[in-house]
């Protein structure tokens, strides 16, 4: 049976793992080396031109970091699959690979805040035409791709507001007009969706997030076309944003059980959602899984569970927000999310700290909005601690 017929939590497993006979290690071992001899020169040779397995220097392939990208290559059912010290470094290598002066590239206005940073301060200064648009007006994502464009950008859901982009219409028009199509695909997992699926050509993740899940390790991966991917490969060698193979083992651990944190983090999230619709000191809810989110029907299409992740403002200001955060006794008041214990935190000290106030507002984050990072806890004792919580403010 192929890595293809396989169900995923079998394949979270297995399809990583180095096919060595002589070796009867059950879990990946840590390769700390930075170099690997050689006694025959030619072997040597013919491994540094990838004419044959092998490792030369750790900074462009390691034997525990290769069973990581493996493993979500298979995942992803894509043709490669490269690592990354950061997500951020999965994003920035991945278009400073793929445009070039006098390119254009359409995005969406609800992204991450360093992913935002890229699209208004650097790429611009690469000589790079960005044009960044409503995340929810279709039509115009559509029209600006029509007038040029080398590249496509989505995040789905987006942070922190939780919006949700119909990867496969924009897709269909991207590729109509000889785009590439690139999907942050960090909140949803390839667990609850998979954009290679949908018509995406490249998904990649903070891998920091739920495919560790446990708040230990940093990393990024890209997925898709082997022949684009070996292009981003090359850059990242050279440009040395190598993921360290300690912290390859730690993610590749937590892939492991990443189908089964992901169904309690869906579940956890839907309740914690529900629970905050109904509050009176509630403003919004952003969060998929609810009827009345905007996009619940392309969510309800594209994904098989709605994620982890839901984001709230409270009626009122900042002040409630600094009231509240302190009265939480089962949520880390700490930046990042996707671990097995849950993590709250307003954007404007987390996700869109890069932000000013103003850009913020812009892009649709209110200042008394919270993203909630549902753990993998007791759903009981979540909602129960919001509920002391929000009885004190």
């Amino acid at each position: 049976m192929t890595d293809s017929n396989r169900h995923f939590s079998t394949r979270a497993i297995w399809a990583g793992e180095p096919k060595d006979l002589h070796r009867k290690d059950v879990a990946t071992p840590v390769h700390h080396s930075v170099t690997f001899s050689y006694e025959d020169v030619d072997e040597w040779f013919d491994v540094a031109l990838d004419q044959r397995p092998g490792y030369i220097y750790s900074r462009n392939k390691n034997p525990t970091v290769r069973p990581l990208e493996l493993t979500m290559r298979a995942l992803e059912g894509a043709g490669e699959a490269v690592s990354f010290s950061t997500g951020m470094a999965a994003i920035s290598n991945t278009l400073f690979t793929l445009l070039a002066p006098g390119d254009r590239v359409v995005g969406i206005k609800d992204t991450y805040g360093g992913t935002n940073k890229i699209f208004t301060e650097f790429l611009p200064r690469a000589g790079v035409d960005v044009a960044l648009c409503d995340t929810l007006d279709f039509d115009a994502i559509e029209a600006e791709i029509r007038k040029g464009c080398k590249l496509l950008y989505l995040e789905t859901p987006t942070n922190p507001t939780l919006k949700v982009v119909d990867i496969a219409r924009l897709s269909r028009v991207a590729h109509e007009h000889h785009a590439l199509v690139v999907v942050d695909n960090t909140f949803a997992t390839p667990v609850n969706q998979r954009p290679l699926d949908l018509g995406a050509d490249l998904v990649l993740y903070s891998a920091t997030k739920y495919l560790n899940g446990h708040s230990d390790a940093m990393g990024g991966i890209l997925c898709g076309p082997k022949d684009i991917v070996d292009r981003v490969f090359h850059y990242r060698e050279i440009n040395g944003a190598t993921l360290h193979a300690n912290s390859a083992y730690m993610i590749l651990r937590g892939l492991k059980t990443l189908e089964l944190r992901i169904q309690r983090h869906n579940e956890n999230a839907q309740r914690v959602a529900e629970y905050l619709h109904e509050h009176d000191k509630v403003e919004a809810v952003f969060y998929p899984g609810l009827p009345d989110h905007h996009n619940h029907t392309i969510a309800k299409a594209q994904m098989d569970g709605y994620g982890g992740m839901l984001s709230f403002s409270l009626k009122g200001d900042f002040e409630q927000v600094k009231r509240l955060l302190p009265r939480m006794r089962l949520a880390h008041k700490a930046a990042s999310l996707g671990s097995v214990s849950t993590l709250v935190g307003p954007p404007r000290v987390t996700s869109h700290v890069e932000l000013t106030a103003e850009e913020r507002r812009a892009a649709g984050i209110p200042e008394s909005l919270i993203r909630y990072s549902a753990g993998i806890e007791n759903a009981k004792d979540l909602i129960a601690d919001l509920e002391q919580a929000l009885a004190g403010i």
